[in-house]
């Protein structure tokens, strides 16, 4: 055996601090165009697998000195990265995103350094639609002078349970696709054996300080904000309770559209 001894010619190394997924909000499936993912002090790239890692965050300079083990501190979840989603092809609403880092590669399951963060995607007004889906079209505005309210996330909710969920755009403008609405199903009123609609609520929740107002004047002549406002839809359905709202009882049916013009009160 030789002693010659080796010499080392190059070294790759990847640290990773975490890795998102974008999923279609209204079905789930991976989101596989590509997206402008971005955050502040922070170098993010895609993989062949369509993930979005996070290799590097100024907050977190030790960990990229560190490979054998992660620095103990700060400790796991302590921080937090905001990171903006933008879709260039139109299709579905930017928003922002916020991760707790560091993660922790000794946890199980979601909390996992290893797991990457599933982020919804919600669908513009141009999405397309698929078959059998209600098409739920809400212009969103303030009740005092008729502004558009941009930001605004809409839930549509029946039997206690969250059917879909949905953005609306600086226009005020929101499609919200619902999946799952069968063509027909049985009734509760024993006169009616099936039904083709089920009753549900459509709620919306709207932040003031974070999302935007465009006078109705700038939305009819096109004219959008020279800064677009994103919000992180999570924070807004956490802190719901909090924030002004509005909702309305609806019909829904399979393959069948509704428009909804819904007026917000706001401080």
């Amino acid at each position: 055996m030789s002693n010659q001894a080796l010499h080392e010619l190059e070294r790759v190394e990847w640290r990773v601090l975490g890795a998102l997924r974008p999923v279609d909000g209204t079905t789930g499936i991976v989101v596989r165009g590509a997206l402008e993912v971005s955050a502040a002090g922070a170098r993010i790239v895609r993989n062949r697998s369509g993930l979005y890692v996070i290799h590097e965050w100024t907050r977190l300079a030790s960990h990229a000195a560190a490979f054998a083990a992660p620095p103990s501190l700060p400790a796991a979840g302590s921080e937090r990265l905001e990171i903006a989603l933008r879709d260039p092809s139109g299709r579905y609403l930017p928003r922002l995103v916020s991760i707790a880092l560091p993660r922790d590669p000794l946890a199980a399951g979601a909390d996992s350094l290893f797991a990457a963060v599933d982020v919804p995607l919600y669908p513009s007004a141009i999405a397309g639609l698929g078959t059998n889906w209600t098409e739920l079209r809400v212009r969103v505005s303030d009740n005092a002078d008729g502004a558009a309210l941009g930001g605004a996330l809409l839930r549509v909710v029946a039997g206690g349970s969250v059917l879909a969920r949905g953005m609306s755009d600086w226009r005020g403008e929101a499609l919200v696709p619902v999946v799952g609405v069968p063509v027909t199903t049985w009734s509760e009123d024993e006169n009616a054996v099936v039904v083709s609609s089920i009753a549900a609520t459509v709620e919306v929740h709207f932040d003031p300080a974070l999302g935007s107002r465009t006078p109705s004047a700038e939305v009819r002549a096109g004219r959008q904000p020279a800064v677009l406002r994103l919000v992180d839809p999570a924070d807004i359905e956490a802190r719901r309770a909090a924030l002004p709202t509005t909702q309305q009882n609806v019909s829904l049916a399979a393959r069948g559209a509704l428009n909804l013009n819904l007026g917000l009160d706001l401080p």
